[in-house]
């Protein structure tokens, strides 16, 4: 059984399905970023902190160090805003979605965990978004979105079909310098059409376990 919680101050979970006696009282609870599925940190909950969690909406932990509740962003201002929470298989373990208000990392970081393989992706995602928001001049991802999105489809298609050239024809660096710049100019036109990178990778999972 496993215990799924969709927002906040939803129904109370079945606490007696987690399985709390396994580190004294306390489960590990892993934080992605809900937009882009980045991994933020790690973190621990006592029952009291996930209930303050799900009744406030803002993340809140149980401190070994301090031995009290702990709200992430309490003295930062830098909360987690609370999308969904979900055990593992085994009930030991909680996987929290949320909506970072700031740097997570107490290096003032996005993440604390920044040279995870996954994370670039999200990195160069929220990049293509704030050039998307700002447009800052000399940007050639700025040029992309001013030149609409023919003409960022059409960037797409030039290197689709120059990565499958270089799958053929070239050699392994060729064919990975291409598979980066499909992926670029991709997540490029995912963002002008209002998309994401999480959002082809959300459907990916769906057909997944169709």
């Amino acid at each position: 059984m496993s215990v799924e919680v969709d927002t906040p101050n939803s129904s109370r979970p079945d606490w007696d399905a987690l399985d709390w006696d396994k580190q004294d009282g306390l489960l590990p609870v892993i934080v992605q970023d809900a937009d882009n599925l980045r991994v933020l940190m790690l973190g621990y909950m006592n029952r009291e902190a996930l209930q303050a969690t799900l009744d406030g909406g803002k993340v809140t932990f149980y401190s070994r160090s301090k031995q009290r509740l702990w709200t992430k962003g309490e003295s930062s201002g830098h909360f987690l805003e609370l999308v969904s929470l979900v055990a593992d298989c085994d009930n030991d373990t909680l996987l929290v979605q949320a909506r970072p208000h700031g740097p997570t990392c107490h290096l003032q970081r996005a993440s604390c965990f920044p040279q995870a393989p996954a994370a670039f992706l999200a990195e160069l995602d929220a990049l293509v978004a704030q050039r998307e928001r700002e447009r800052p001049a000399g940007s050639y991802t700025t040029r992309l979105f001013e030149g609409g999105v023919r003409r960022i489809a059409q960037k797409v298609g030039e290197e689709g079909v120059e990565t499958a050239l270089a799958a053929v024809a070239q050699d392994e660096a060729a064919l990975l310098g291409e598979s980066a710049d499909l992926l670029f100019h991709l997540t490029v036109l995912l963002r002008a059409r209002g998309l994401s990178l999480q959002d082809a990778i959300a459907e990916l999972q769906d057909r997944h376990r169709r």
